[in-house]
């Protein structure tokens, strides 16, 4: 009897090791995939500033960056005249109205204007350099 509890453990211990070495050969470097790397959808050039990055929002006028902002807190209002930006697009800041408002020209498309509720710090973001750590 107690030579079959032995045999029972050692089976046991062999079968839950079996998927464990398998994992282990499988994590290894040459047999697994390498991580997939981000690529942009278009090139940012970096001496372009100040820009609306992809995401940004431009309104026809300030009432209707008001009424995106209304219909953003689930106001039923009517439909602002507003579209997404696609890619990267160069501007110049007109005038600064608030913090959410400011009014911009594009550059790229014949200076026409509009309304953003994007962050546009007065100088460019500096995108590489050391690490900041906070402690």
């Amino acid at each position: 009897m107690i030579q079959s509890r032995v045999w029972r453990y050692a089976m046991l211990g062999f079968v839950l090791a079996g998927p464990a070495a398998a994992q282990v050969v499988w994590d290894t470097k040459n047999i697994s995939p390498p991580p997939p790397t981000f690529v942009p959808s278009a090139p940012v050039r970096k001496d372009m500033w100040p820009r609306l990055d992809q995401g940004a929002v431009l309104c026809k006028t300030e009432a209707d960056l008001g009424l995106l902002a209304a219909a953003r807190r689930g106001e039923q209002v009517s439909r602002p005249n507003c579209r997404v930006i696609r890619a990267p697009t160069a501007i110049q800041i007109v005038r600064r109205a608030a913090p959410g408002r400011t009014e911009v020209s594009l550059t790229d498309q014949d200076g026409q204007s509009g309304w953003t509720d994007a962050w546009l710090p007065d100088r460019a973001v500096p995108t590489s350099g050391p690490a900041t750590v906070v402690k």
